[in-house]
């Protein structure tokens, strides 16, 4: 149990199931509670004039730089990560954003996967473009061909495994060799597996990125974002996190805290029932391809085996070739789905995308229409058979 959370740790031996329930907090501090309360704040008063002239060393200063409440879940996330510290911000767009930053200057360059979250792509072709960084896209099956497309002032490798909306697998391992070969920074977006599933450092990776809106908070109901780096690149960010200002709410930090507990429960309920739907899927005429890495007919199923410990419940499927008014039959009639962007709460979901809009490094040729599925915790009959019913929908309209 930790004693005083700094947002510092460097693992454990225990299994995270275990470590989700007991870092982060401390009883004895709080009165013999069992959680700590949220701590809603911006004035810290120093005691002393040699408090306030050491003001750098003191464990609280000013409510931007963190309370209690957000030490204990940053020391939560970084022990479960295994890494040197964590910093919260207030969403996972902007623990994307700040990474990134805190190892850019004008006039280097950066490789992006080309299967990245789109926010992600936009923020580099528009500030970071406008700041005199140049960015390059690469394919996410790429592997250790990276180190040819490594200029010399290449700074930073971007990550997101699987990929965004198409679930591409990445050889994680091979990607840190090269980079580390030209002392350059690896950074991973790991919201799909969290590390409960996957530990990106673990792997050599410099910096791993949480959108905690997902699966850590769990709820649907809070913005949260999570950046844990190693020794190596730990002073870096958080001089840049302290730099830009960025902080989360106290509310927020607190409902962190509060999914945390249970994200071990709730992520192998996902897998189970995800696995499940994609299975009855993949014998459904009407779907041509599933992409979810956790499937042995996937093409990066073997480095998923090989890399991660589980899987979410978010994967994508493409149709055959379909109408848009049979698509439209088929979901506006869905009853347990919704259509709406996010994921990682209780809720089921389901959006269509089209990455030929916004691809550039790889081609997207699949045919008919795709949507993303985010498998939440209802009964896996029920969500079975509204599916069934939306296809029943989509072929009487065609």
């Amino acid at each position: 149990m930790s004693k005083a959370p700094t947002g510092k740790g460097t693992g454990t031996s225990r299994h995270p199931a275990t470590e989700i329930l007991h870092s982060g907090r401390d009883p004895a501090a709080q009165h013999g509670f069992v959680n700590p309360p949220a701590y809603r704040g911006s004035t810290v008063l120093f005691p002393t004039l040699d408090a306030i002239e050491d003001y750098d060393n003191q464990p609280y200063r000013y409510g931007r730089h963190g309370t209690p409440t957000t030490a204990a879940l940053e020391d939560a996330l970084c022990r479960l990560e295994g890494g040197e510290r964590t910093l919260l911000t207030a969403s996972g767009y902007q623990a994307v954003t700040t990474a990134i930053l805190a190892f850019v200057k004008t006039g280097d360059h950066i490789l992006m996967v080309d299967s990245v979250y789109q926010p992600t792509r936009k923020f580099c072709d528009t500030i970071l473009a406008r700041l005199g960084v140049a960015t390059t896209y690469y394919d996410p099956a790429i592997g250790a061909g990276i180190a040819d497309l490594m200029q010399p002032n290449m700074r930073v490798v971007f990550t997101e495994s699987p990929g965004s909306l198409t679930f591409e697998m990445q050889d994680i391992g091979a990607i840190v060799a090269a980079a580390h070969a030209r002392d350059a920074f690896v950074l991973m977006d790991n919201t799909w597996a969290t590390p409960y599933y996957f530990r990106p450092l673990a792997l050599g990776v410099d910096v791993s990125i949480l959108a905690c809106t997902k699966y850590i908070v769990g709820h649907a109901d809070a913005m949260l974002g999570a950046i844990t780096s190693n020794a190596r690149a730990a002073k870096l960010v958080e001089d840049a996190r302290a730099t830009l200002g960025g902080c989360p709410g106290s509310e927020e930090v607190y409902l962190g805290l509060r999914g945390l507990r249970t994200l071990g429960v709730r992520l192998d309920r996902h897998q189970r029932s995800a696995l499940e739907v994609a299975r009855w899927l993949s014998a459904r005429p009407e779907v041509a391809r599933l992409l979810h890495p956790a499937l042995p007919s996937d093409p990066g199923h073997a480095l998923w085996k090989a890399q991660y410990k589980g899987a979410s419940g978010l994967f994508s499927m493409i149709l055959t070739p379909t109408p848009r008014k049979a698509l439209a039959a088929m979901l506006d009639g869905l009853e347990l789905f919704g259509m709406g962007f996010s994921w990682g709460g209780f809720e089921s979901l389901i959006i269509p995308f089209n990455p030929k809009r916004y691809r550039t490094a790889t081609d997207w040729t699949a045919e008919g229409p795709a949507f993303r599925l985010h498998i939440g915790l209802d009964d896996v009959g029920d969500l079975i058979a509204d599916l069934e019913a939306g296809f029943k929908r989509l072929n009487a309209a065609r």
